[in-house]
């Protein structure tokens, strides 16, 4: 699924970023980073509650294409620099976590092992 539609079907905000073109083949949703380690899927994003720098690091980690906050949440200007440093992009969207990982999956993103 293109960026442009994860953000529109999120009704996201784009904080970092601006190649809205690019594919995103798989997604998941944690907020211990320690599930989200296990994820291991190439051009995967992760949506998550956690707003500190290690979901940045988890994210690059995993060579994810894109980081999603959700509930809201915004990242620091730290963080913005952090993700820009790694390459990855920030947006964010006012859903729960439920229901922004139900909206991808019912627009036809999985989780890679759906």
């Amino acid at each position: 699924m293109k960026m442009q539609e994860i953000i529109k079907v999120l009704e996201a905000e784009v904080l970092y970023g601006s190649d809205t073109s690019i594919e995103i083949e798989a997604a998941c949703g944690s907020d211990m980073m320690s599930d989200a380690l296990a994820f291991v899927k190439h051009n995967g994003m992760l949506l998550t509650g956690l707003v500190n720098p290690q979901a940045i690091r988890t994210a690059e980690m995993l060579d994810m294409l894109c980081i999603c906050f959700v509930r809201g949440k915004k990242p620091t200007e730290a963080m913005l620099d952090l993700a820009q440093e790694c390459g990855v992009m920030v947006i964010s969207t006012a859903h729960r976590m439920f229901t922004a990982c139900g909206l991808l999956y019912e627009a036809g993103l999985r989780g890679g092992n759906d």
